[in-house]
């Protein structure tokens, strides 16, 4: 069995140390742990790596990021783009910051420049920061909203957004040419900071980072104002969020903040929550907890790499924390500032918004309310990145807004990937403007709906884990593809997308055409009624998504139409 070879390449090989053998020596007895570690590479996919930590072919440790670094840097040797250098930062994760070193002393190894963050900091700054420096590549060591036992890596090119085709394909052909960890190289840091290829990021950075968010403000006045009124609670769920956001939300004037003291400090183990993701409900217990006691308007969470942001606002009526799912905090951001934006004259007239075409429908009646151009580009915000890049270029049309229903939402283009840090400040100055207004959040969450209709989402995981899960996800998804669905519970289908085969049919009509995105494992349903649904496994997880939405005449209508859709779709 290869997997038994490979094992034993390890224990024997000098190339791997003492406590790698120690750790792998412990389990040798248990053969499904060791199939698990060894009977594949861990993948450098289009996101980077991402993985449980351990000894391993196919776990996140020193020898799996070091080939991820050396094939990266024979890249941009190739590329001749070294002397720009690459921006590295890391949030609280186990073994974050020690492979957040090792990263950079490879690449100095390689004579590329390097500027590591002093400390932890968030994702939207690390973009920030390679626009900032004009580096060449970023590379943040994270594994967002994993459980504790994971990390991650992820890479940025020089616009600040995860690499995208056909770049990502050359960087990850170029990983798995390193075929020996012997062909890893190395230098000390001594050396490297004596060639002059060692740099440290301190806090001028955050200077930039948060004087570029101030300066995003549409309503600075009202902000001060009502600041002194608004009660907020935070929590940076352990992660990096609050390196930033406590000093942001003080300096534009929210003097009643309350950060979740059990979760403020960095902590990769996540001591307080079981899942550190502001997605899950579970992860506001404390927040909660410390919101009732103070009467707070508003519970804000990151993700420790603080990308995402969940939000909880008090509905006056009931006196009950109401949450938002990622739609409703996004697209409640999305029409305060566009609103104002056109109340003051600021809206570009060839403005655009983009989404992923797993986000609400609501976007579409916003963009149209607007007259803005709206894009629907596949999961991932450096989907969202490219577009801004290549309108950029072209001059067409210039962005407003951005964001993907997983909980992430970018509201300038200083940086090119989801940013909680803005989004953390964006709500709470909505939140002094509908306060100056004596509404709340949540009256203008039902103010939008009113306005455009009850768009209510869902989404439903399925966890399947380890060899089995994989071959479970890949025959689900074979089974749906390969099966023409005329009904979904009460809606037809009008048409039917498989992104993967670059494939359209119109299930009124019978044509056929194509999609016109870039190939995805993604099978897309359009319903009638303003519904759809869509079904795709994870990028970064052992899971398979289904996404729905709908669209209702009522809160109760909606709530009784996405619970049928969703029962329908679980069948």
């Amino acid at each position: 069995m290869k997997y038994l070879e490979e094992y034993k390449r390890w224990l024997e090989s000098p190339d791997f140390d003492k406590e790698t053998k120690k750790e792998l020596e412990e389990i040798k007895d248990d053969e499904k742990e060791l199939e698990d570690r060894f009977y594949k590479e861990l993948e450098f996919g289009t996101a980077g790596l991402r993985g449980i930590i351990g000894a391993g072919t196919n776990r996140m440790n020193k020898y799996t990021v070091g080939k991820a670094t050396q094939g990266l840097a024979n890249y941009i040797l190739e590329q001749g783009t070294q002397d720009k250098g690459v921006a590295i930062s890391y949030d609280s994760r186990i073994m974050s910051k020690e492979f957040s070193m090792q990263t950079a002393l490879i690449l100095n190894a390689n004579g590329i420049k390097t500027y590591l963050f002093e400390n932890l900091r968030p994702v939207p700054e690390l973009s920030y920061a390679v626009r900032e420096l004009k580096c060449t590549a970023g590379i943040m060591i994270t594994a967002s909203h994993n459980p504790p036992k994971y990390n991650g890596y992820k890479v940025y090119w020089d616009d600040g957004s995860q690499i995208v085709e056909p770049r990502d394909k050359d960087i990850i052909s170029k990983v798995r040419a390193v075929k020996e960890y012997s062909e890893i190289k190395n230098i000390t840091k001594e050396e490297a900071v004596k060639e002059g290829l060692f740099h440290i990021i301190g806090t001028e950075m955050d200077d930039k980072y948060i004087n570029k968010l101030k300066s995003l403000i549409l309503n600075p006045e009202i902000v001060r104002e009502q600041g002194k009124k608004l009660k907020v609670v935070y929590t940076p769920l352990h992660g990096t969020g609050n390196t930033i956001v406590e000093r942001l939300l003080k300096e534009i004037g929210i003097e009643n903040l309350y950060v979740v003291p059990e979760q403020k400090e960095p902590d990769g183990r996540f001591p307080t929550v079981d899942y550190p993701n502001p997605e899950d409900k579970k992860a506001f217990k404390l927040a909660l907890e410390l919101a009732k006691k103070v009467d707070a308007d508003i519970v804000l969470a990151t993700d420790p790499d603080a990308d995402r942001l969940g939000v909880f606002a008090k509905d006056s009526k009931t006196g009950e924390y109401m949450d938002y799912t990622g739609n409703m905090s996004a697209l409640l951001i999305a029409e305060y500032r566009i609103s104002q934006m056109k109340e003051k004259n600021m809206l570009p007239e060839n403005g655009m918004m983009i989404k992923s075409i797993v986000s609400s429908n609501l976007t579409d009646a916003i963009a149209e309310e607007y007259k803005l151009k709206l894009y629907s580009v596949l999961t991932g915000f450096k989907n969202i990145g490219a577009v801004i890049k290549k309108e950029e270029e072209s001059g067409d049309h210039k962005y407003v807004f951005g964001y993907e229903e997983s909980y992430g939402c970018l509201i300038g283009d200083y940086a090119r990937d989801k940013d909680g840090v803005s989004a953390v400040m964006s709500l709470c100055e909505a939140a002094c403007y509908y306060k100056s207004k004596n509404e709340t959040l949540w009256d203008q969450m039902i103010n939008i709906y009113e306005k455009y209709g009850y768009y209510k989402e869902t989404q439903v995981s399925i966890v399947l884990e380890g060899i089995e899960g994989a071959k479970k996800i890949e025959e689900m998804m074979t089974n749906m593809r390969n099966k023409p669905v005329e009904k979904i519970g009460r809606y037809k289908v009008l048409t039917f997308k498989d992104i993967d085969n670059d494939y359209v049919k119109n299930m009124i009509t019978g044509e056929e055409s194509k999609t016109g995105l870039p190939k995805s494992n993604v099978l897309y349903y359009e319903l009638e009624d303003n519904s759809w649904c869509c079904i795709r496994p994870s990028g970064t997880e052992p899971k398979i998504k289904l996404y729905m939405g709908i669209k209702g005449t009522s809160e109760e209508d909606a709530n009784i139409k996405l619970e049928e859709l969703k029962n329908a779709m679980g069948k």
